[in-house]
């Protein structure tokens, strides 16, 4: 539906004020009506600074029973929940077995008259959510209106609850909307497509002009790797910048593998440092972030680009987070417990039997109604495969998994020596937009606001420590097999001089580190210590190797599932890799670092 000129002032209003928080609606209507600033220097982003993502192994092997197809438990009230057309879901229409419960479903078994229903608009998303919650605090307890949860990409909850709690505000501090599940994650069917020389030398992306929807999951993939890799972004889309990536923007993730098939290609003024030099440039897109089924319609329809990174890489990044209104979800614990109870044991069957999988994807085909694409499609895509595309060439396409219980405790943090993937993710990529868009987004609610963990916890006792125990991140030996290098980046972490003990100012570079590459938990780590050329060369390498392995013993010590022994690797270089000249206390100052590097576990 397009709205008139008036309508999306109205919308935007919303959008920046208390009424609507719509950040989809702002990707789609806002870049027209107030472009950024023209001239505006490219930087390089925010490190986006997350742990690793669960396991994706088998589940509990616990026996699994198909549900019905006929309707089941309507002597319940019903309980609504909105998403998008996102494969991370089938552990939850698994558990459902169809639309709305079905007889001999999870959600019956546990109690919940659950409806489910396609919405991609987090506009929608967020005015169904106030909806509900109007209607509760006029002293409806079981509204019928709106809806009772919805699903959305974690990277992006921290503008979506920044618009959507400044409206609920309205009502009561008791109407806060929270996480309180995850139901799966992005796996690899979201990504950043470019040239294959981009993969191999992620500098030849400077000059490139990429499609996609701004300032979405998304695009905070290719955010995050320009970040990890020194890189600029232009955040101007009506210039070009030949020393940064640059960008159209896109309605949708669609559009954006349509313009990159279609050649599309604009007259662009050109920039540097923010500043025009009196050029114009013709200027095509070249790379596109997108997810399924955008990537394989670039792959079948057109071809010549290669997944550059990906949530596989990046596998902590993408949950599935389930979220509610705080009063609601507190008056009727039961039920959500229930829900989200269902949701893991879903996801459980979807682990441990193809037949469930099967299942889950006709309701998915049945509930998402998108063209072409019935339920072997969505089997396929939800496994991930590689294909080739249309110019003969191996492309990775799809990718995405689901949450049993365990993954789920996992996901926040509540397994020992975990870190808390929903936190992270929701506060470094929040970070990122308030850093690139600060009128839009000058802030959001701390994870502390928003995440409530007394539902999983409840659950906990549901999760067996063997189940647990199977769903920690495993990795094969670091050094076994060279694989494609994702980022690499130095580091200036202090010690003491002469010495192998980290500097008590090293703290805050360290913990930078440690969510660095946390967020990349489809990779191994490689740590590379590296001196000036004070001392004698003998002296010196024993120095960087020593140095090397404080860091990694540092990391092991703050997050030791994260972090298993086999994950990383330490290299010593001492005095014979510098990065400028040994002459001047600057130059020495730069050699003496860390390097890190990520490696893809991916053949």
């Amino acid at each position: 539906m397009r709205l008139t000129a008036a309508g999306k002032v109205i919308v935007l209003v919303l959008v920046l004020g208390v009424a609507a928080g719509g950040w989809k609606l702002w990707q789609r209507f806002g870049g027209s009506l107030v472009p950024e600033k023209q001239g505006e220097q490219s930087t390089v982003p925010n490190r986006a600074d997350l742990p690793e993502g669960g396991s994706t192994t088998g589940g509990t092997g616990a026996p699994v029973t198909l549900p019905g197809s006929d309707p089941g438990c309507t002597d319940k009230p019903e309980v609504r929940m909105l998403g998008y057309a996102w494969n991370a879901q089938m552990g939850i229409h698994f558990a459902n077995g169809g639309p709305q419960a079905t007889r001999g479903s999870l959600m019956c078994k546990h109690g919940v008259n659950f409806k489910w229903a396609r919405q991609d608009d987090n506009g929608k998303l967020t005015e169904a959510l106030v909806t509900f919650a109007t209607e509760l605090s006029r002293g409806n307890a079981q509204p019928v209106k709106g809806t009772h949860f919805v699903t959305i990409m974690g990277d992006g909850g921290a503008a979506f609850l920044k618009g959507l709690n400044d409206a609920l505000r309205k009502l009561g501090p008791e109407y806060t909307a929270k996480i309180v599940g995850v139901a799966g994650y992005s796996r690899g069917e979201d990504k950043f497509m470019g040239p294959a020389d981009w993969k191999a030398n992620p500098i030849a992306s400077r000059g490139g002009l990429c499609a996609g929807v701004l300032r979405d999951g998304d695009w905070n993939i290719a955010q995050k790797w320009l970040g990890d890799n020194g890189l600029r972004t232009n955040p101007d889309e009506k210039t070009w910048d030949p020393d940064a990536l640059n960008w159209v923007n896109s309605n949708d993730y669609i559009d954006a593998a349509q313009k990159y098939i279609a050649g599309y290609s604009e007259d662009r003024p050109v920039v540097r440092n923010g500043k025009r030099t009196g050029e114009t440039k013709h200027v095509t897109v070249n790379a596109v972030v997108t997810w399924t089924p955008g990537d394989v319609q670039v792959a079948q329809k057109k071809g010549g680009l290669v997944s550059i990174v990906s949530t596989k890489e990046y596998s902590s990044q993408m949950p599935c987070v389930i979220i509610g209104i705080d009063k609601w979800m507190k008056q009727n614990r039961a039920t959500v417990q229930g829900m989200l109870q269902s949701i893991g044991e879903g996801g459980d069957a979807i682990k441990s039997s193809p037949a469930a999988l099967k299942r889950a994807a006709e309701v998915s085909a049945a509930v998402y109604k998108e063209s072409g694409s019935g339920a072997d499609y969505w089997e396929k895509y939800f496994k991930g495969t590689q294909e080739k595309d249309a110019t003969g060439q191996m492309v990775d396409l799809g990718g995405s998994s689901v949450n049993n219980l365990a993954d789920s405790l996992l996901s926040f943090g509540l397994v020992s020596g975990s870190a808390n993937l929903v936190a992270t993710t929701y506060k470094v990529f929040g970070d990122i937009v308030v850093q690139q868009y600060p009128n839009l987004v000058p802030n959001y609610p701390s994870p502390s606001q928003i995440i409530d963990t007394s539902y999983m916890q409840a659950l906990s006792s549901q999760a067996p420590q063997q189940a647990i125990a199977a769903v920690k991140p495993t990795y094969s030996k670091a050094s076994s097999t060279p694989k494609s290098v994702v980022s690499k980046k130095a580091w200036n972490i202090h010690f003491d001089s002469g010495k192998a003990t980290l500097a008590g100012d090293s703290k805050r570079v360290l913990d930078q580190l440690r969510r660095d590459i946390l967020v990349a938990g489809g990779t191994v780590v490689e740590i590379h210590g590296h001196t000036d050329n004070a001392g004698s060369a003998d002296a010196n390498m024993k120095l960087s190797e020593e140095r090397a392995f404080a860091v990694k013993s540092w990391l092991q010590s703050q997050s030791p599932v994260n972090f298993p022994k086999e994950r990383v690797t330490v290299f010593s270089h001492g005095q014979t890799n510098p990065v400028a000249s040994n002459s001047s206390d600057s130059g020495r100052a730069q050699n003496r670092r860390v390097e890190v590097v990520l490696r893809s576990t991916a053949q």
